[in-house]
């Protein structure tokens, strides 16, 4: 990979005010995109992430939209076109977890999860993917999980949501294949994030016992592949689910 090779296109990355979001708008801003930076809520973050990503020579903005409702993404898209005109990246991160054995989950938490999960990819990807078939050029990176391989105890809802994803992904890639668009996933194990950082000793001396390289990941392991999924290095690379998770997954 060429350190500017995606200078002139321009990223959408949801979810992107922290965590693997954030790192991952700044791994493709440092190959010379510009990235519209997507948040929900952390309005504050998302401005920090923009004011990082111009410093590294590029062209950034803060969208604020909730992904699991259509009007608020049709009106991101809008402001991100009208600023950049295209959309030649997406990577689908945003994505929010309500744990609950399911005996006692709420049909909120079901339809929530959902909602922002996997509606929120369909409706990112369904309005990408026309811009991209005007470009003849295009990438779309799922983050998807673990949990969407293999389950987790509390969290049908999310690992229904990322499980999910990864038939989407091999789904879609299949359909725009012919017009230079490649579509694959990353399932991330446990990364060091806000989402770890809350766990107890305990929690976390549990989860280390089903990680073969008894180690938790860093952002940096997710937006790396983000980076590579994105060059024109992995132009042969579609409808793949990659596992980052310290063999988790095997």
């Amino acid at each position: 990979m060429s350190d500017l090779e995606l200078q002139g296109k321009t990223a959408l990355v949801t979810g992107a005010s922290k965590g693997i979001g954030k790192a991952s708008a700044l791994k493709l801003a440092s190959m010379g995109a510009n990235v519209a930076v997507n948040y929900y809520s952390s309005k504050n973050e998302a401005l920090d992430t923009v004011k990082q990503i111009k410093s590294l020579g590029v062209d950034s903005i803060a969208t604020q939209a909730n992904v699991g409702k259509l009007d608020e993404v049709d009106l991101m898209i809008s402001e991100v076109t009208n600023k950049f005109e295209k959309i030649d990246i997406l990577v689908n991160n945003a994505g929010i977890i309500h744990d609950g054995l399911l005996l006692r989950m709420s049909d909120d938490a079901w339809a929530n999860v959902i909602d922002t999960n996997l509606n929120g990819t369909f409706y990112c990807s369904r309005a990408a993917i026309k811009l991209m078939f005007k470009s003849k050029w295009g990438r779309i990176i799922n983050i998807g999980s673990v949990v969407g391989l293999r389950g987790n105890v509390g969290q049908t809802n999310y690992s229904a949501s990322k499980a999910a994803i990864n038939g989407f992904t091999f789904a879609l890639a299949k359909e725009v294949a012919t017009r230079n668009i490649t579509v694959n996933t990353i399932t991330p194990g446990y990364i060091n994030t806000d989402t770890v950082e809350v766990l107890s000793d305990k929690q976390k001396e549990a989860i280390m016992s089903w990680i073969p390289m008894q180690k938790f990941g860093d952002v940096e392991d997710i937006s790396n592949m983000v980076g590579y999924l994105a060059s024109n290095s992995a132009r042969y690379i579609t409808g793949q689910t990659i596992s980052i998770d310290g063999g988790m997954a095997i």
